[in-house]
């Protein structure tokens, strides 16, 4: 490898866990949201989010020209697609703290309802498998992205029970549905960032292994079915 592009990939390196850290915290801080609704932080988590879709380009850009410049090949060339891949699921991660968020707002002018400790111990969830997605790339640890894949599961399971429940008030409640549509949003945005955290464990494992994992076990059961 030559020197530049070591220096250019260190600097990819750093860019995309500048962008981790930032999507990170606003998923803690819009989660934090759903006991607390605050408008003044909804507005503060818009701006944020304007600067990770910046950092997302400028992180695609430099990938772009590395590929174009020193044509990299193996481990390097399997990085740089895995951190174009990973900046991607970021930014819609950013994205979801700005719905959840927003969803939480939805609930300060309607009836009171409260919020479902279950959906707090599934957002803890999703926010802990993002976390540590995040530590399995910064690691190279193929191991730990494995097992946030294995979480999803317990996550879409949270999400299916959650969402009957919240059907069931609506049907009880008709007077609070707009306040109870608020949380069903809240619930789906959460699911999803746990599905962007499995995205980016299954990318880990792609970098550090070279193996393709995404939808392997569909694949696995179809060819079950099939034979």
């Amino acid at each position: 490898m030559s020197v530049h592009l070591q220096h250019d990939l260190d600097d990819l390196h750093k860019s995309l866990l500048s962008m981790c850290a930032s999507a990170e915290e606003m998923i803690h801080r819009a989660v934090a949201q759903l006991s607390v609704p605050n408008v003044d932080e909804a507005r503060s988590l818009m701006k944020q989010d304007i600067e990770i879709d910046s950092l997302d380009v400028r992180i695609e850009d430099s990938c772009l020209k590395i590929l174009a410049l020193h044509q990299p090949v193996a481990i390097d060339l399997r990085r740089i697609t895995t951190v174009m891949k990973i900046a991607g699921e970021l930014e819609r991660v950013a994205d979801l703290a700005v719905n959840i968020s927003e969803r939480a707002c939805g609930l300060l002018d309607g009836p009171e309802v409260t919020v479902p400790d279950r959906l707090k111990d599934m957002a803890e969830l999703a926010v802990n498998m993002l976390h540590r997605s995040i530590d399995a790339y910064v690691d190279l640890n193929s191991q730990l992205a494995r097992d946030v894949c294995a979480e999803d599961d317990a996550v879409d399971d949270a999400n299916r029970d959650l969402i009957d429940e919240l059907l069931r008030e609506m049907s009880r409640s008709p007077e609070r549905v707009e306040a109870l549509l608020h949380l069903f949003s809240a619930v789906r945005q959460v699911e999803r960032v746990a599905d962007h955290a499995t995205n980016i464990a299954e990318d880990v494992v792609y970098l550090v292994e070279g193996r393709i994992i995404r939808h392997a076990r569909k694949l696995e059961q179809h060819s079950e079915e099939s034979s």
